[in-house]
C-alpha cells in the first residue's frame, strides 16, 4: 500500500517511464519452493520404499500397495509441515508488526533514530535522510511498513500462503511419488519392475533437477546429476538393506 501512494505522488514523467517499464523478475519463488520439496521428496523417498521392497522379493501388488500408502501418509504430512511452517510465518509477522507498532507510538523519538540509522547504512547523509525521517513521521502506516520492510526485514505475507503452500506441496509429492511405482502397476514381477522404475525415475530425477536448478538460478546441469544421484543412493542403499536383511 505504501508503495502504491508513493508512485501516486511522484513526478507525471518518472511516472510515465514506471508505467513503460516492465521488469522481468521471477516471481513466483514460493510456488517453485512448495513444488520442489513436494516433488523432491516425492520422488526420492517411494522410490527408495518401492526399491527396498523389491529387495525383501515382495510382489509388484505388495509394494503397489505399501508404494500408494506411503505416497498418501507423505503427502498429508508433507502439506500439513508446509502449512504449518507458513502458518507460523504468518503468525511471526503479526506478533512483530504489533510490537512495531506499539513502539512507534510510544517511542516515537527511538524509532525515527532508528529510520535514520536505516538510512545511513545505505550512505545516506543526515542533511539527505532528516526529510525522509520527518515524512515518515506523518505517515504511520508508511512508517510501520518501512520499519517492517527494512528494520526487521520482513513482508507481509499472502494471508492463503498456509492452504496454497499445504496444496502445492501435497499434489507435487503426491505427482512425484507415482513415478517410481507406475512400472509395479504393469510388470507382475518386481524384480523385473524395479529396473524399469530405476530408469523412469532416474529419468525424472535428471529432469527435474535440471528444471530445480534452471529456475532458482543454479547450475541446470549439475543440480541434474545431483538429484538423480541423492535418489540412486537412497534406493541403493534400500534395496541393499532389504537383500541383507531378506536374502
Amino acid at each position: 500500500m505504501a508503495a502504491q501512494n508513493s508512485r501516486a505522488t511522484i513526478e507525471p514523467e518518472k511516472q510515465t517511464l514506471l508505467n513503460h517499464h516492465k521488469e522481468k523478475h521471477f516471481t513466483a519463488g514460493e510456488v517453485v519452493r512448495d513444488i520442489i520439496i513436494g516433488v523432491s521428496d516425492g520422488l526420492t523417498v517411494p522410490f527408495a520404499l518401492a526399491a527396498g521392497l523389491s529387495g525383501a522379493n515382495a510382489s509388484s501388488s505388495i509394494v503397489i500397495t505399501a508404494g500408494i500408502a506411503e505416497v498418501a501418509a507423505g503427502a498429508i504430512s508433507m502439506g500439513l509441515g508446509g502449512y504449518l511452517a507458513a502458518k507460523s510465518e504468518a503468525d511471526h509477522y503479526t506478533r512483530e508488526l504489533k510490537r512495531e507498532e506499539e513502539e512507534i507510538i510510544n517511542v516515537p523519538d527511538v524509532e525515527a533514530a532508528e529510520v535514520a540509522e536505516i538510512l545511513a547504512e545505505y550512505g545516506v547523509e543526515p542533511h539527505e535522510y532528516a526529510p525522509v525521517v520527518n515524512a515518515l513521521r506523518k505517515r504511520p502506516q508508511a512508517w510501520l511498513d518501512f520499519m517492517m520492510k527494512f528494520e526487521l526485514g520482513l513482508e507481509k505475507p499472502d494471508p492463503r500462503r498456509a492452504l496454497q503452500s499445504a496444496f502445492n506441496i501435497a499434489v507435487s509429492y503426491i505427482l512425484g511419488g507415482l513415478v517410481p511405482l507406475l512400472p509395479y502397476m504393469f510388470i507382475p514381477r518386481a524384480q523385473d519392475a524395479v529396473i524399469a522404475s530405476v530408469v523412469i525415475t532416474i529419468a525424472a530425477l535428471l529432469i527435474f533437477g535440471y528444471a530445480k536448478g534452471y529456475f532458482t538460478g543454479n547450475k541446470p546441469v549439475k543440480n541434474a546429476f545431483q538429484t538423480a544421484l541423492i535418489g540412486a543412493i537412497a534406493s541403493a542403499a534400500a534395496f541393499g538393506i532389504a537383500k541383507v536383511i531378506h536374502p
